[in-house]
């Protein structure tokens, strides 16, 4: 038995010289592997793949020189929470003022492009408006003798009243202010416009209602007339053309546009007016869509050059935010361009006609 017990005592003894003893000094640290040398590579946040059909925002024409964080601010200021789930997120972004760079990076990680068409490819067509300041009176004179009238009493949208010249032929009860007819006349083709009086008080004339009749331009017409020159026919151009034929003759070239606005009048914010979304336009990142095709709040880029009127500008490209509409834009391609408040706004809107092509901005 003894014998048995020897070699398992041995075993005991030699685990025993092995072991710390207790009180003695520690077993030294088990050695780590050191990381490799060089610089720690944080892996880039993964980017969501290209929806169908969609390109990437670093292939839009124009996207290096657009201004990202201006672009992207404009797109939080007109978004629509309950039609766009990215609006939220590009709130959140926009509301830290992000560096140029960082916008950027934020828009193309969350966004692609899908070019629009229109039936046969060619090019659509982009114009521009503004909001307008003119000189208005409380009555009537010589000069200005043109009545701006309320809705017609239960008036309801789609309702087709009289031509411009019908109206115009009527008395003019309860004008709310009188202008210069070329001005009224143009106030009419923007939609709303701002007034001040011989006081100097100031209101805004908001669109209110219109007769139903379909819009004709009057450009086309007077060029064919041989009022104008074919590539003279801007906004200043035809204004100018009116106000040296005021009278029978200038209502008779405005009556080729049988649409009618009437007007409500509302304060001067000094602000920008609201389009169909009811959002306050913001100038130069705000267009004019059909909306047939194309929704309210929606982020477009726009590229259009080749502008043929005299003393256009060569081209626009940018992100911008559908927000209103009118009835002279029709098609899926086609887009209005507001360019702001007063006479430069006004000058530079009067010679935009330029081919376009539009990209709707789409989630990844």
């Amino acid at each position: 038995m003894i014998r048995r017990l020897l070699p398992l005592l041995g075993l005991l003894a030699a685990a025993c010289a092995t072991a710390p003893a207790p009180g003695g000094p520690p077993a030294p640290p088990v050695a780590t592997p050191r990381p490799p040398s060089g610089p720690v590579v944080v892996p880039a946040p993964a980017v969501p793949p290209l929806p169908a059909g969609a390109v990437s925002l670093t292939a839009l024409p124009g996207w290096e020189r657009e201004d990202h964080a201006a672009a992207l601010q404009a797109y939080a200021a007109g978004c629509r929470p309950a039609a766009d789930p990215m609006c939220e997120r590009a709130r959140a972004a926009a509301a830290q003022n992000p560096s140029a760079p960082r916008a950027r990076d934020w828009l193309e990680v969350n966004f692609a492009a899908v070019e629009a068409r229109t039936p046969d490819g060619a090019p659509g067509r982009l114009t521009a408006y503004f909001a307008p300041e003119y000189p208005a009176r409380r009555f009537p004179d010589a000069e200005f003798s043109a009545p701006v009238l309320p809705a017609p009493p239960g008036w309801r949208r789609g309702d087709v009243g009289p031509t411009r010249a019908e109206i115009e032929a009527r008395p003019a009860p309860q004008a709310l202010a009188f202008m210069r007819a070329e001005d009224l006349f143009f106030m009419q083709v923007q939609g709303s416009g701002y007034l001040t009086f011989e006081d100097g008080s100031r209101a805004r004339a908001a669109y209110a209602a219109d007769n139903g009749q379909r819009f004709t331009g009057i450009a086309t017409p007077m060029a064919e007339r041989g009022l104008l020159p074919r590539n003279g026919t801007s906004g200043e151009a035809i204004r100018s053309w009116l106000a040296a034929h005021r009278g029978p003759r200038a209502a008779e070239v405005m009556a080729l546009n049988p649409r009618y606005i009437y007007f409500r009048m509302d304060p001067d914010d000094g602000g920008h007016p609201a389009g169909a979304a009811g959002v306050p336009l913001s100038a130069r990142r705000s267009i004019a869509v059909d909306p047939s095709y194309w929704t309210y709040g929606a982020p477009v880029w726009i590229e259009a050059d080749a502008g043929n009127l005299a003393g256009a500008r060569s081209g626009y490209s940018g992100l911008v935010m559908a927000l209103d509409t009118g009835s002279a834009i029709r098609g899926p391609v086609r887009a209005d361009f507001y360019m702001g408040r007063g006479d430069a706004a006004g000058d530079e809107a009067g010679t935009v006609r330029h081919p376009l092509r539009m990209w709707r901005i789409v989630p990844r």
